[in-house]
């Protein structure tokens, strides 16, 4: 059975990488969502395009609460509490690239 996966993606350095691996898993037969939060992204290269359009194509979704994601790279528009709401159905959260204060 397919599992659902959220990457919750903050971080703008490893922003467009955990869009990839959000990729990665519905390739892997997973349902799998990345949710670009309060970061916005600058131009994004014909790879990472495609990468999006792939996770749609694999039944996933790129989200973003950020307007300038929406109208320069077509991402779908949400607010934080349309992502908890849809966070509940999940099985799988991932936070990704969320840096350790510690770095140990």
């Amino acid at each position: 059975m397919s599992k659902k996966v959220g990457f919750l993606l903050v971080n703008k350095e490893y922003t467009l990488d955990g869009i990839r691996s959000t990729l990665g898993l519905a390739v892997e037969n997973m349902y799998s969502y990345a949710y670009v939060m309060n970061n916005e992204l600058t131009d994004l290269s014909d790879y990472h395009k495609e990468n999006i359009e792939w996770v749609r194509d694999m039944e996933g979704e790129v989200y973003t609460t950020v307007d300038a994601n929406v109208e320069k790279h077509g991402m779908v528009k949400i607010s934080l509490e349309e992502i908890g709401k849809q966070l509940r159905d999940l099985e799988i959260i991932i936070p990704y690239g969320i840096l350790r204060s510690d770095k140990s």
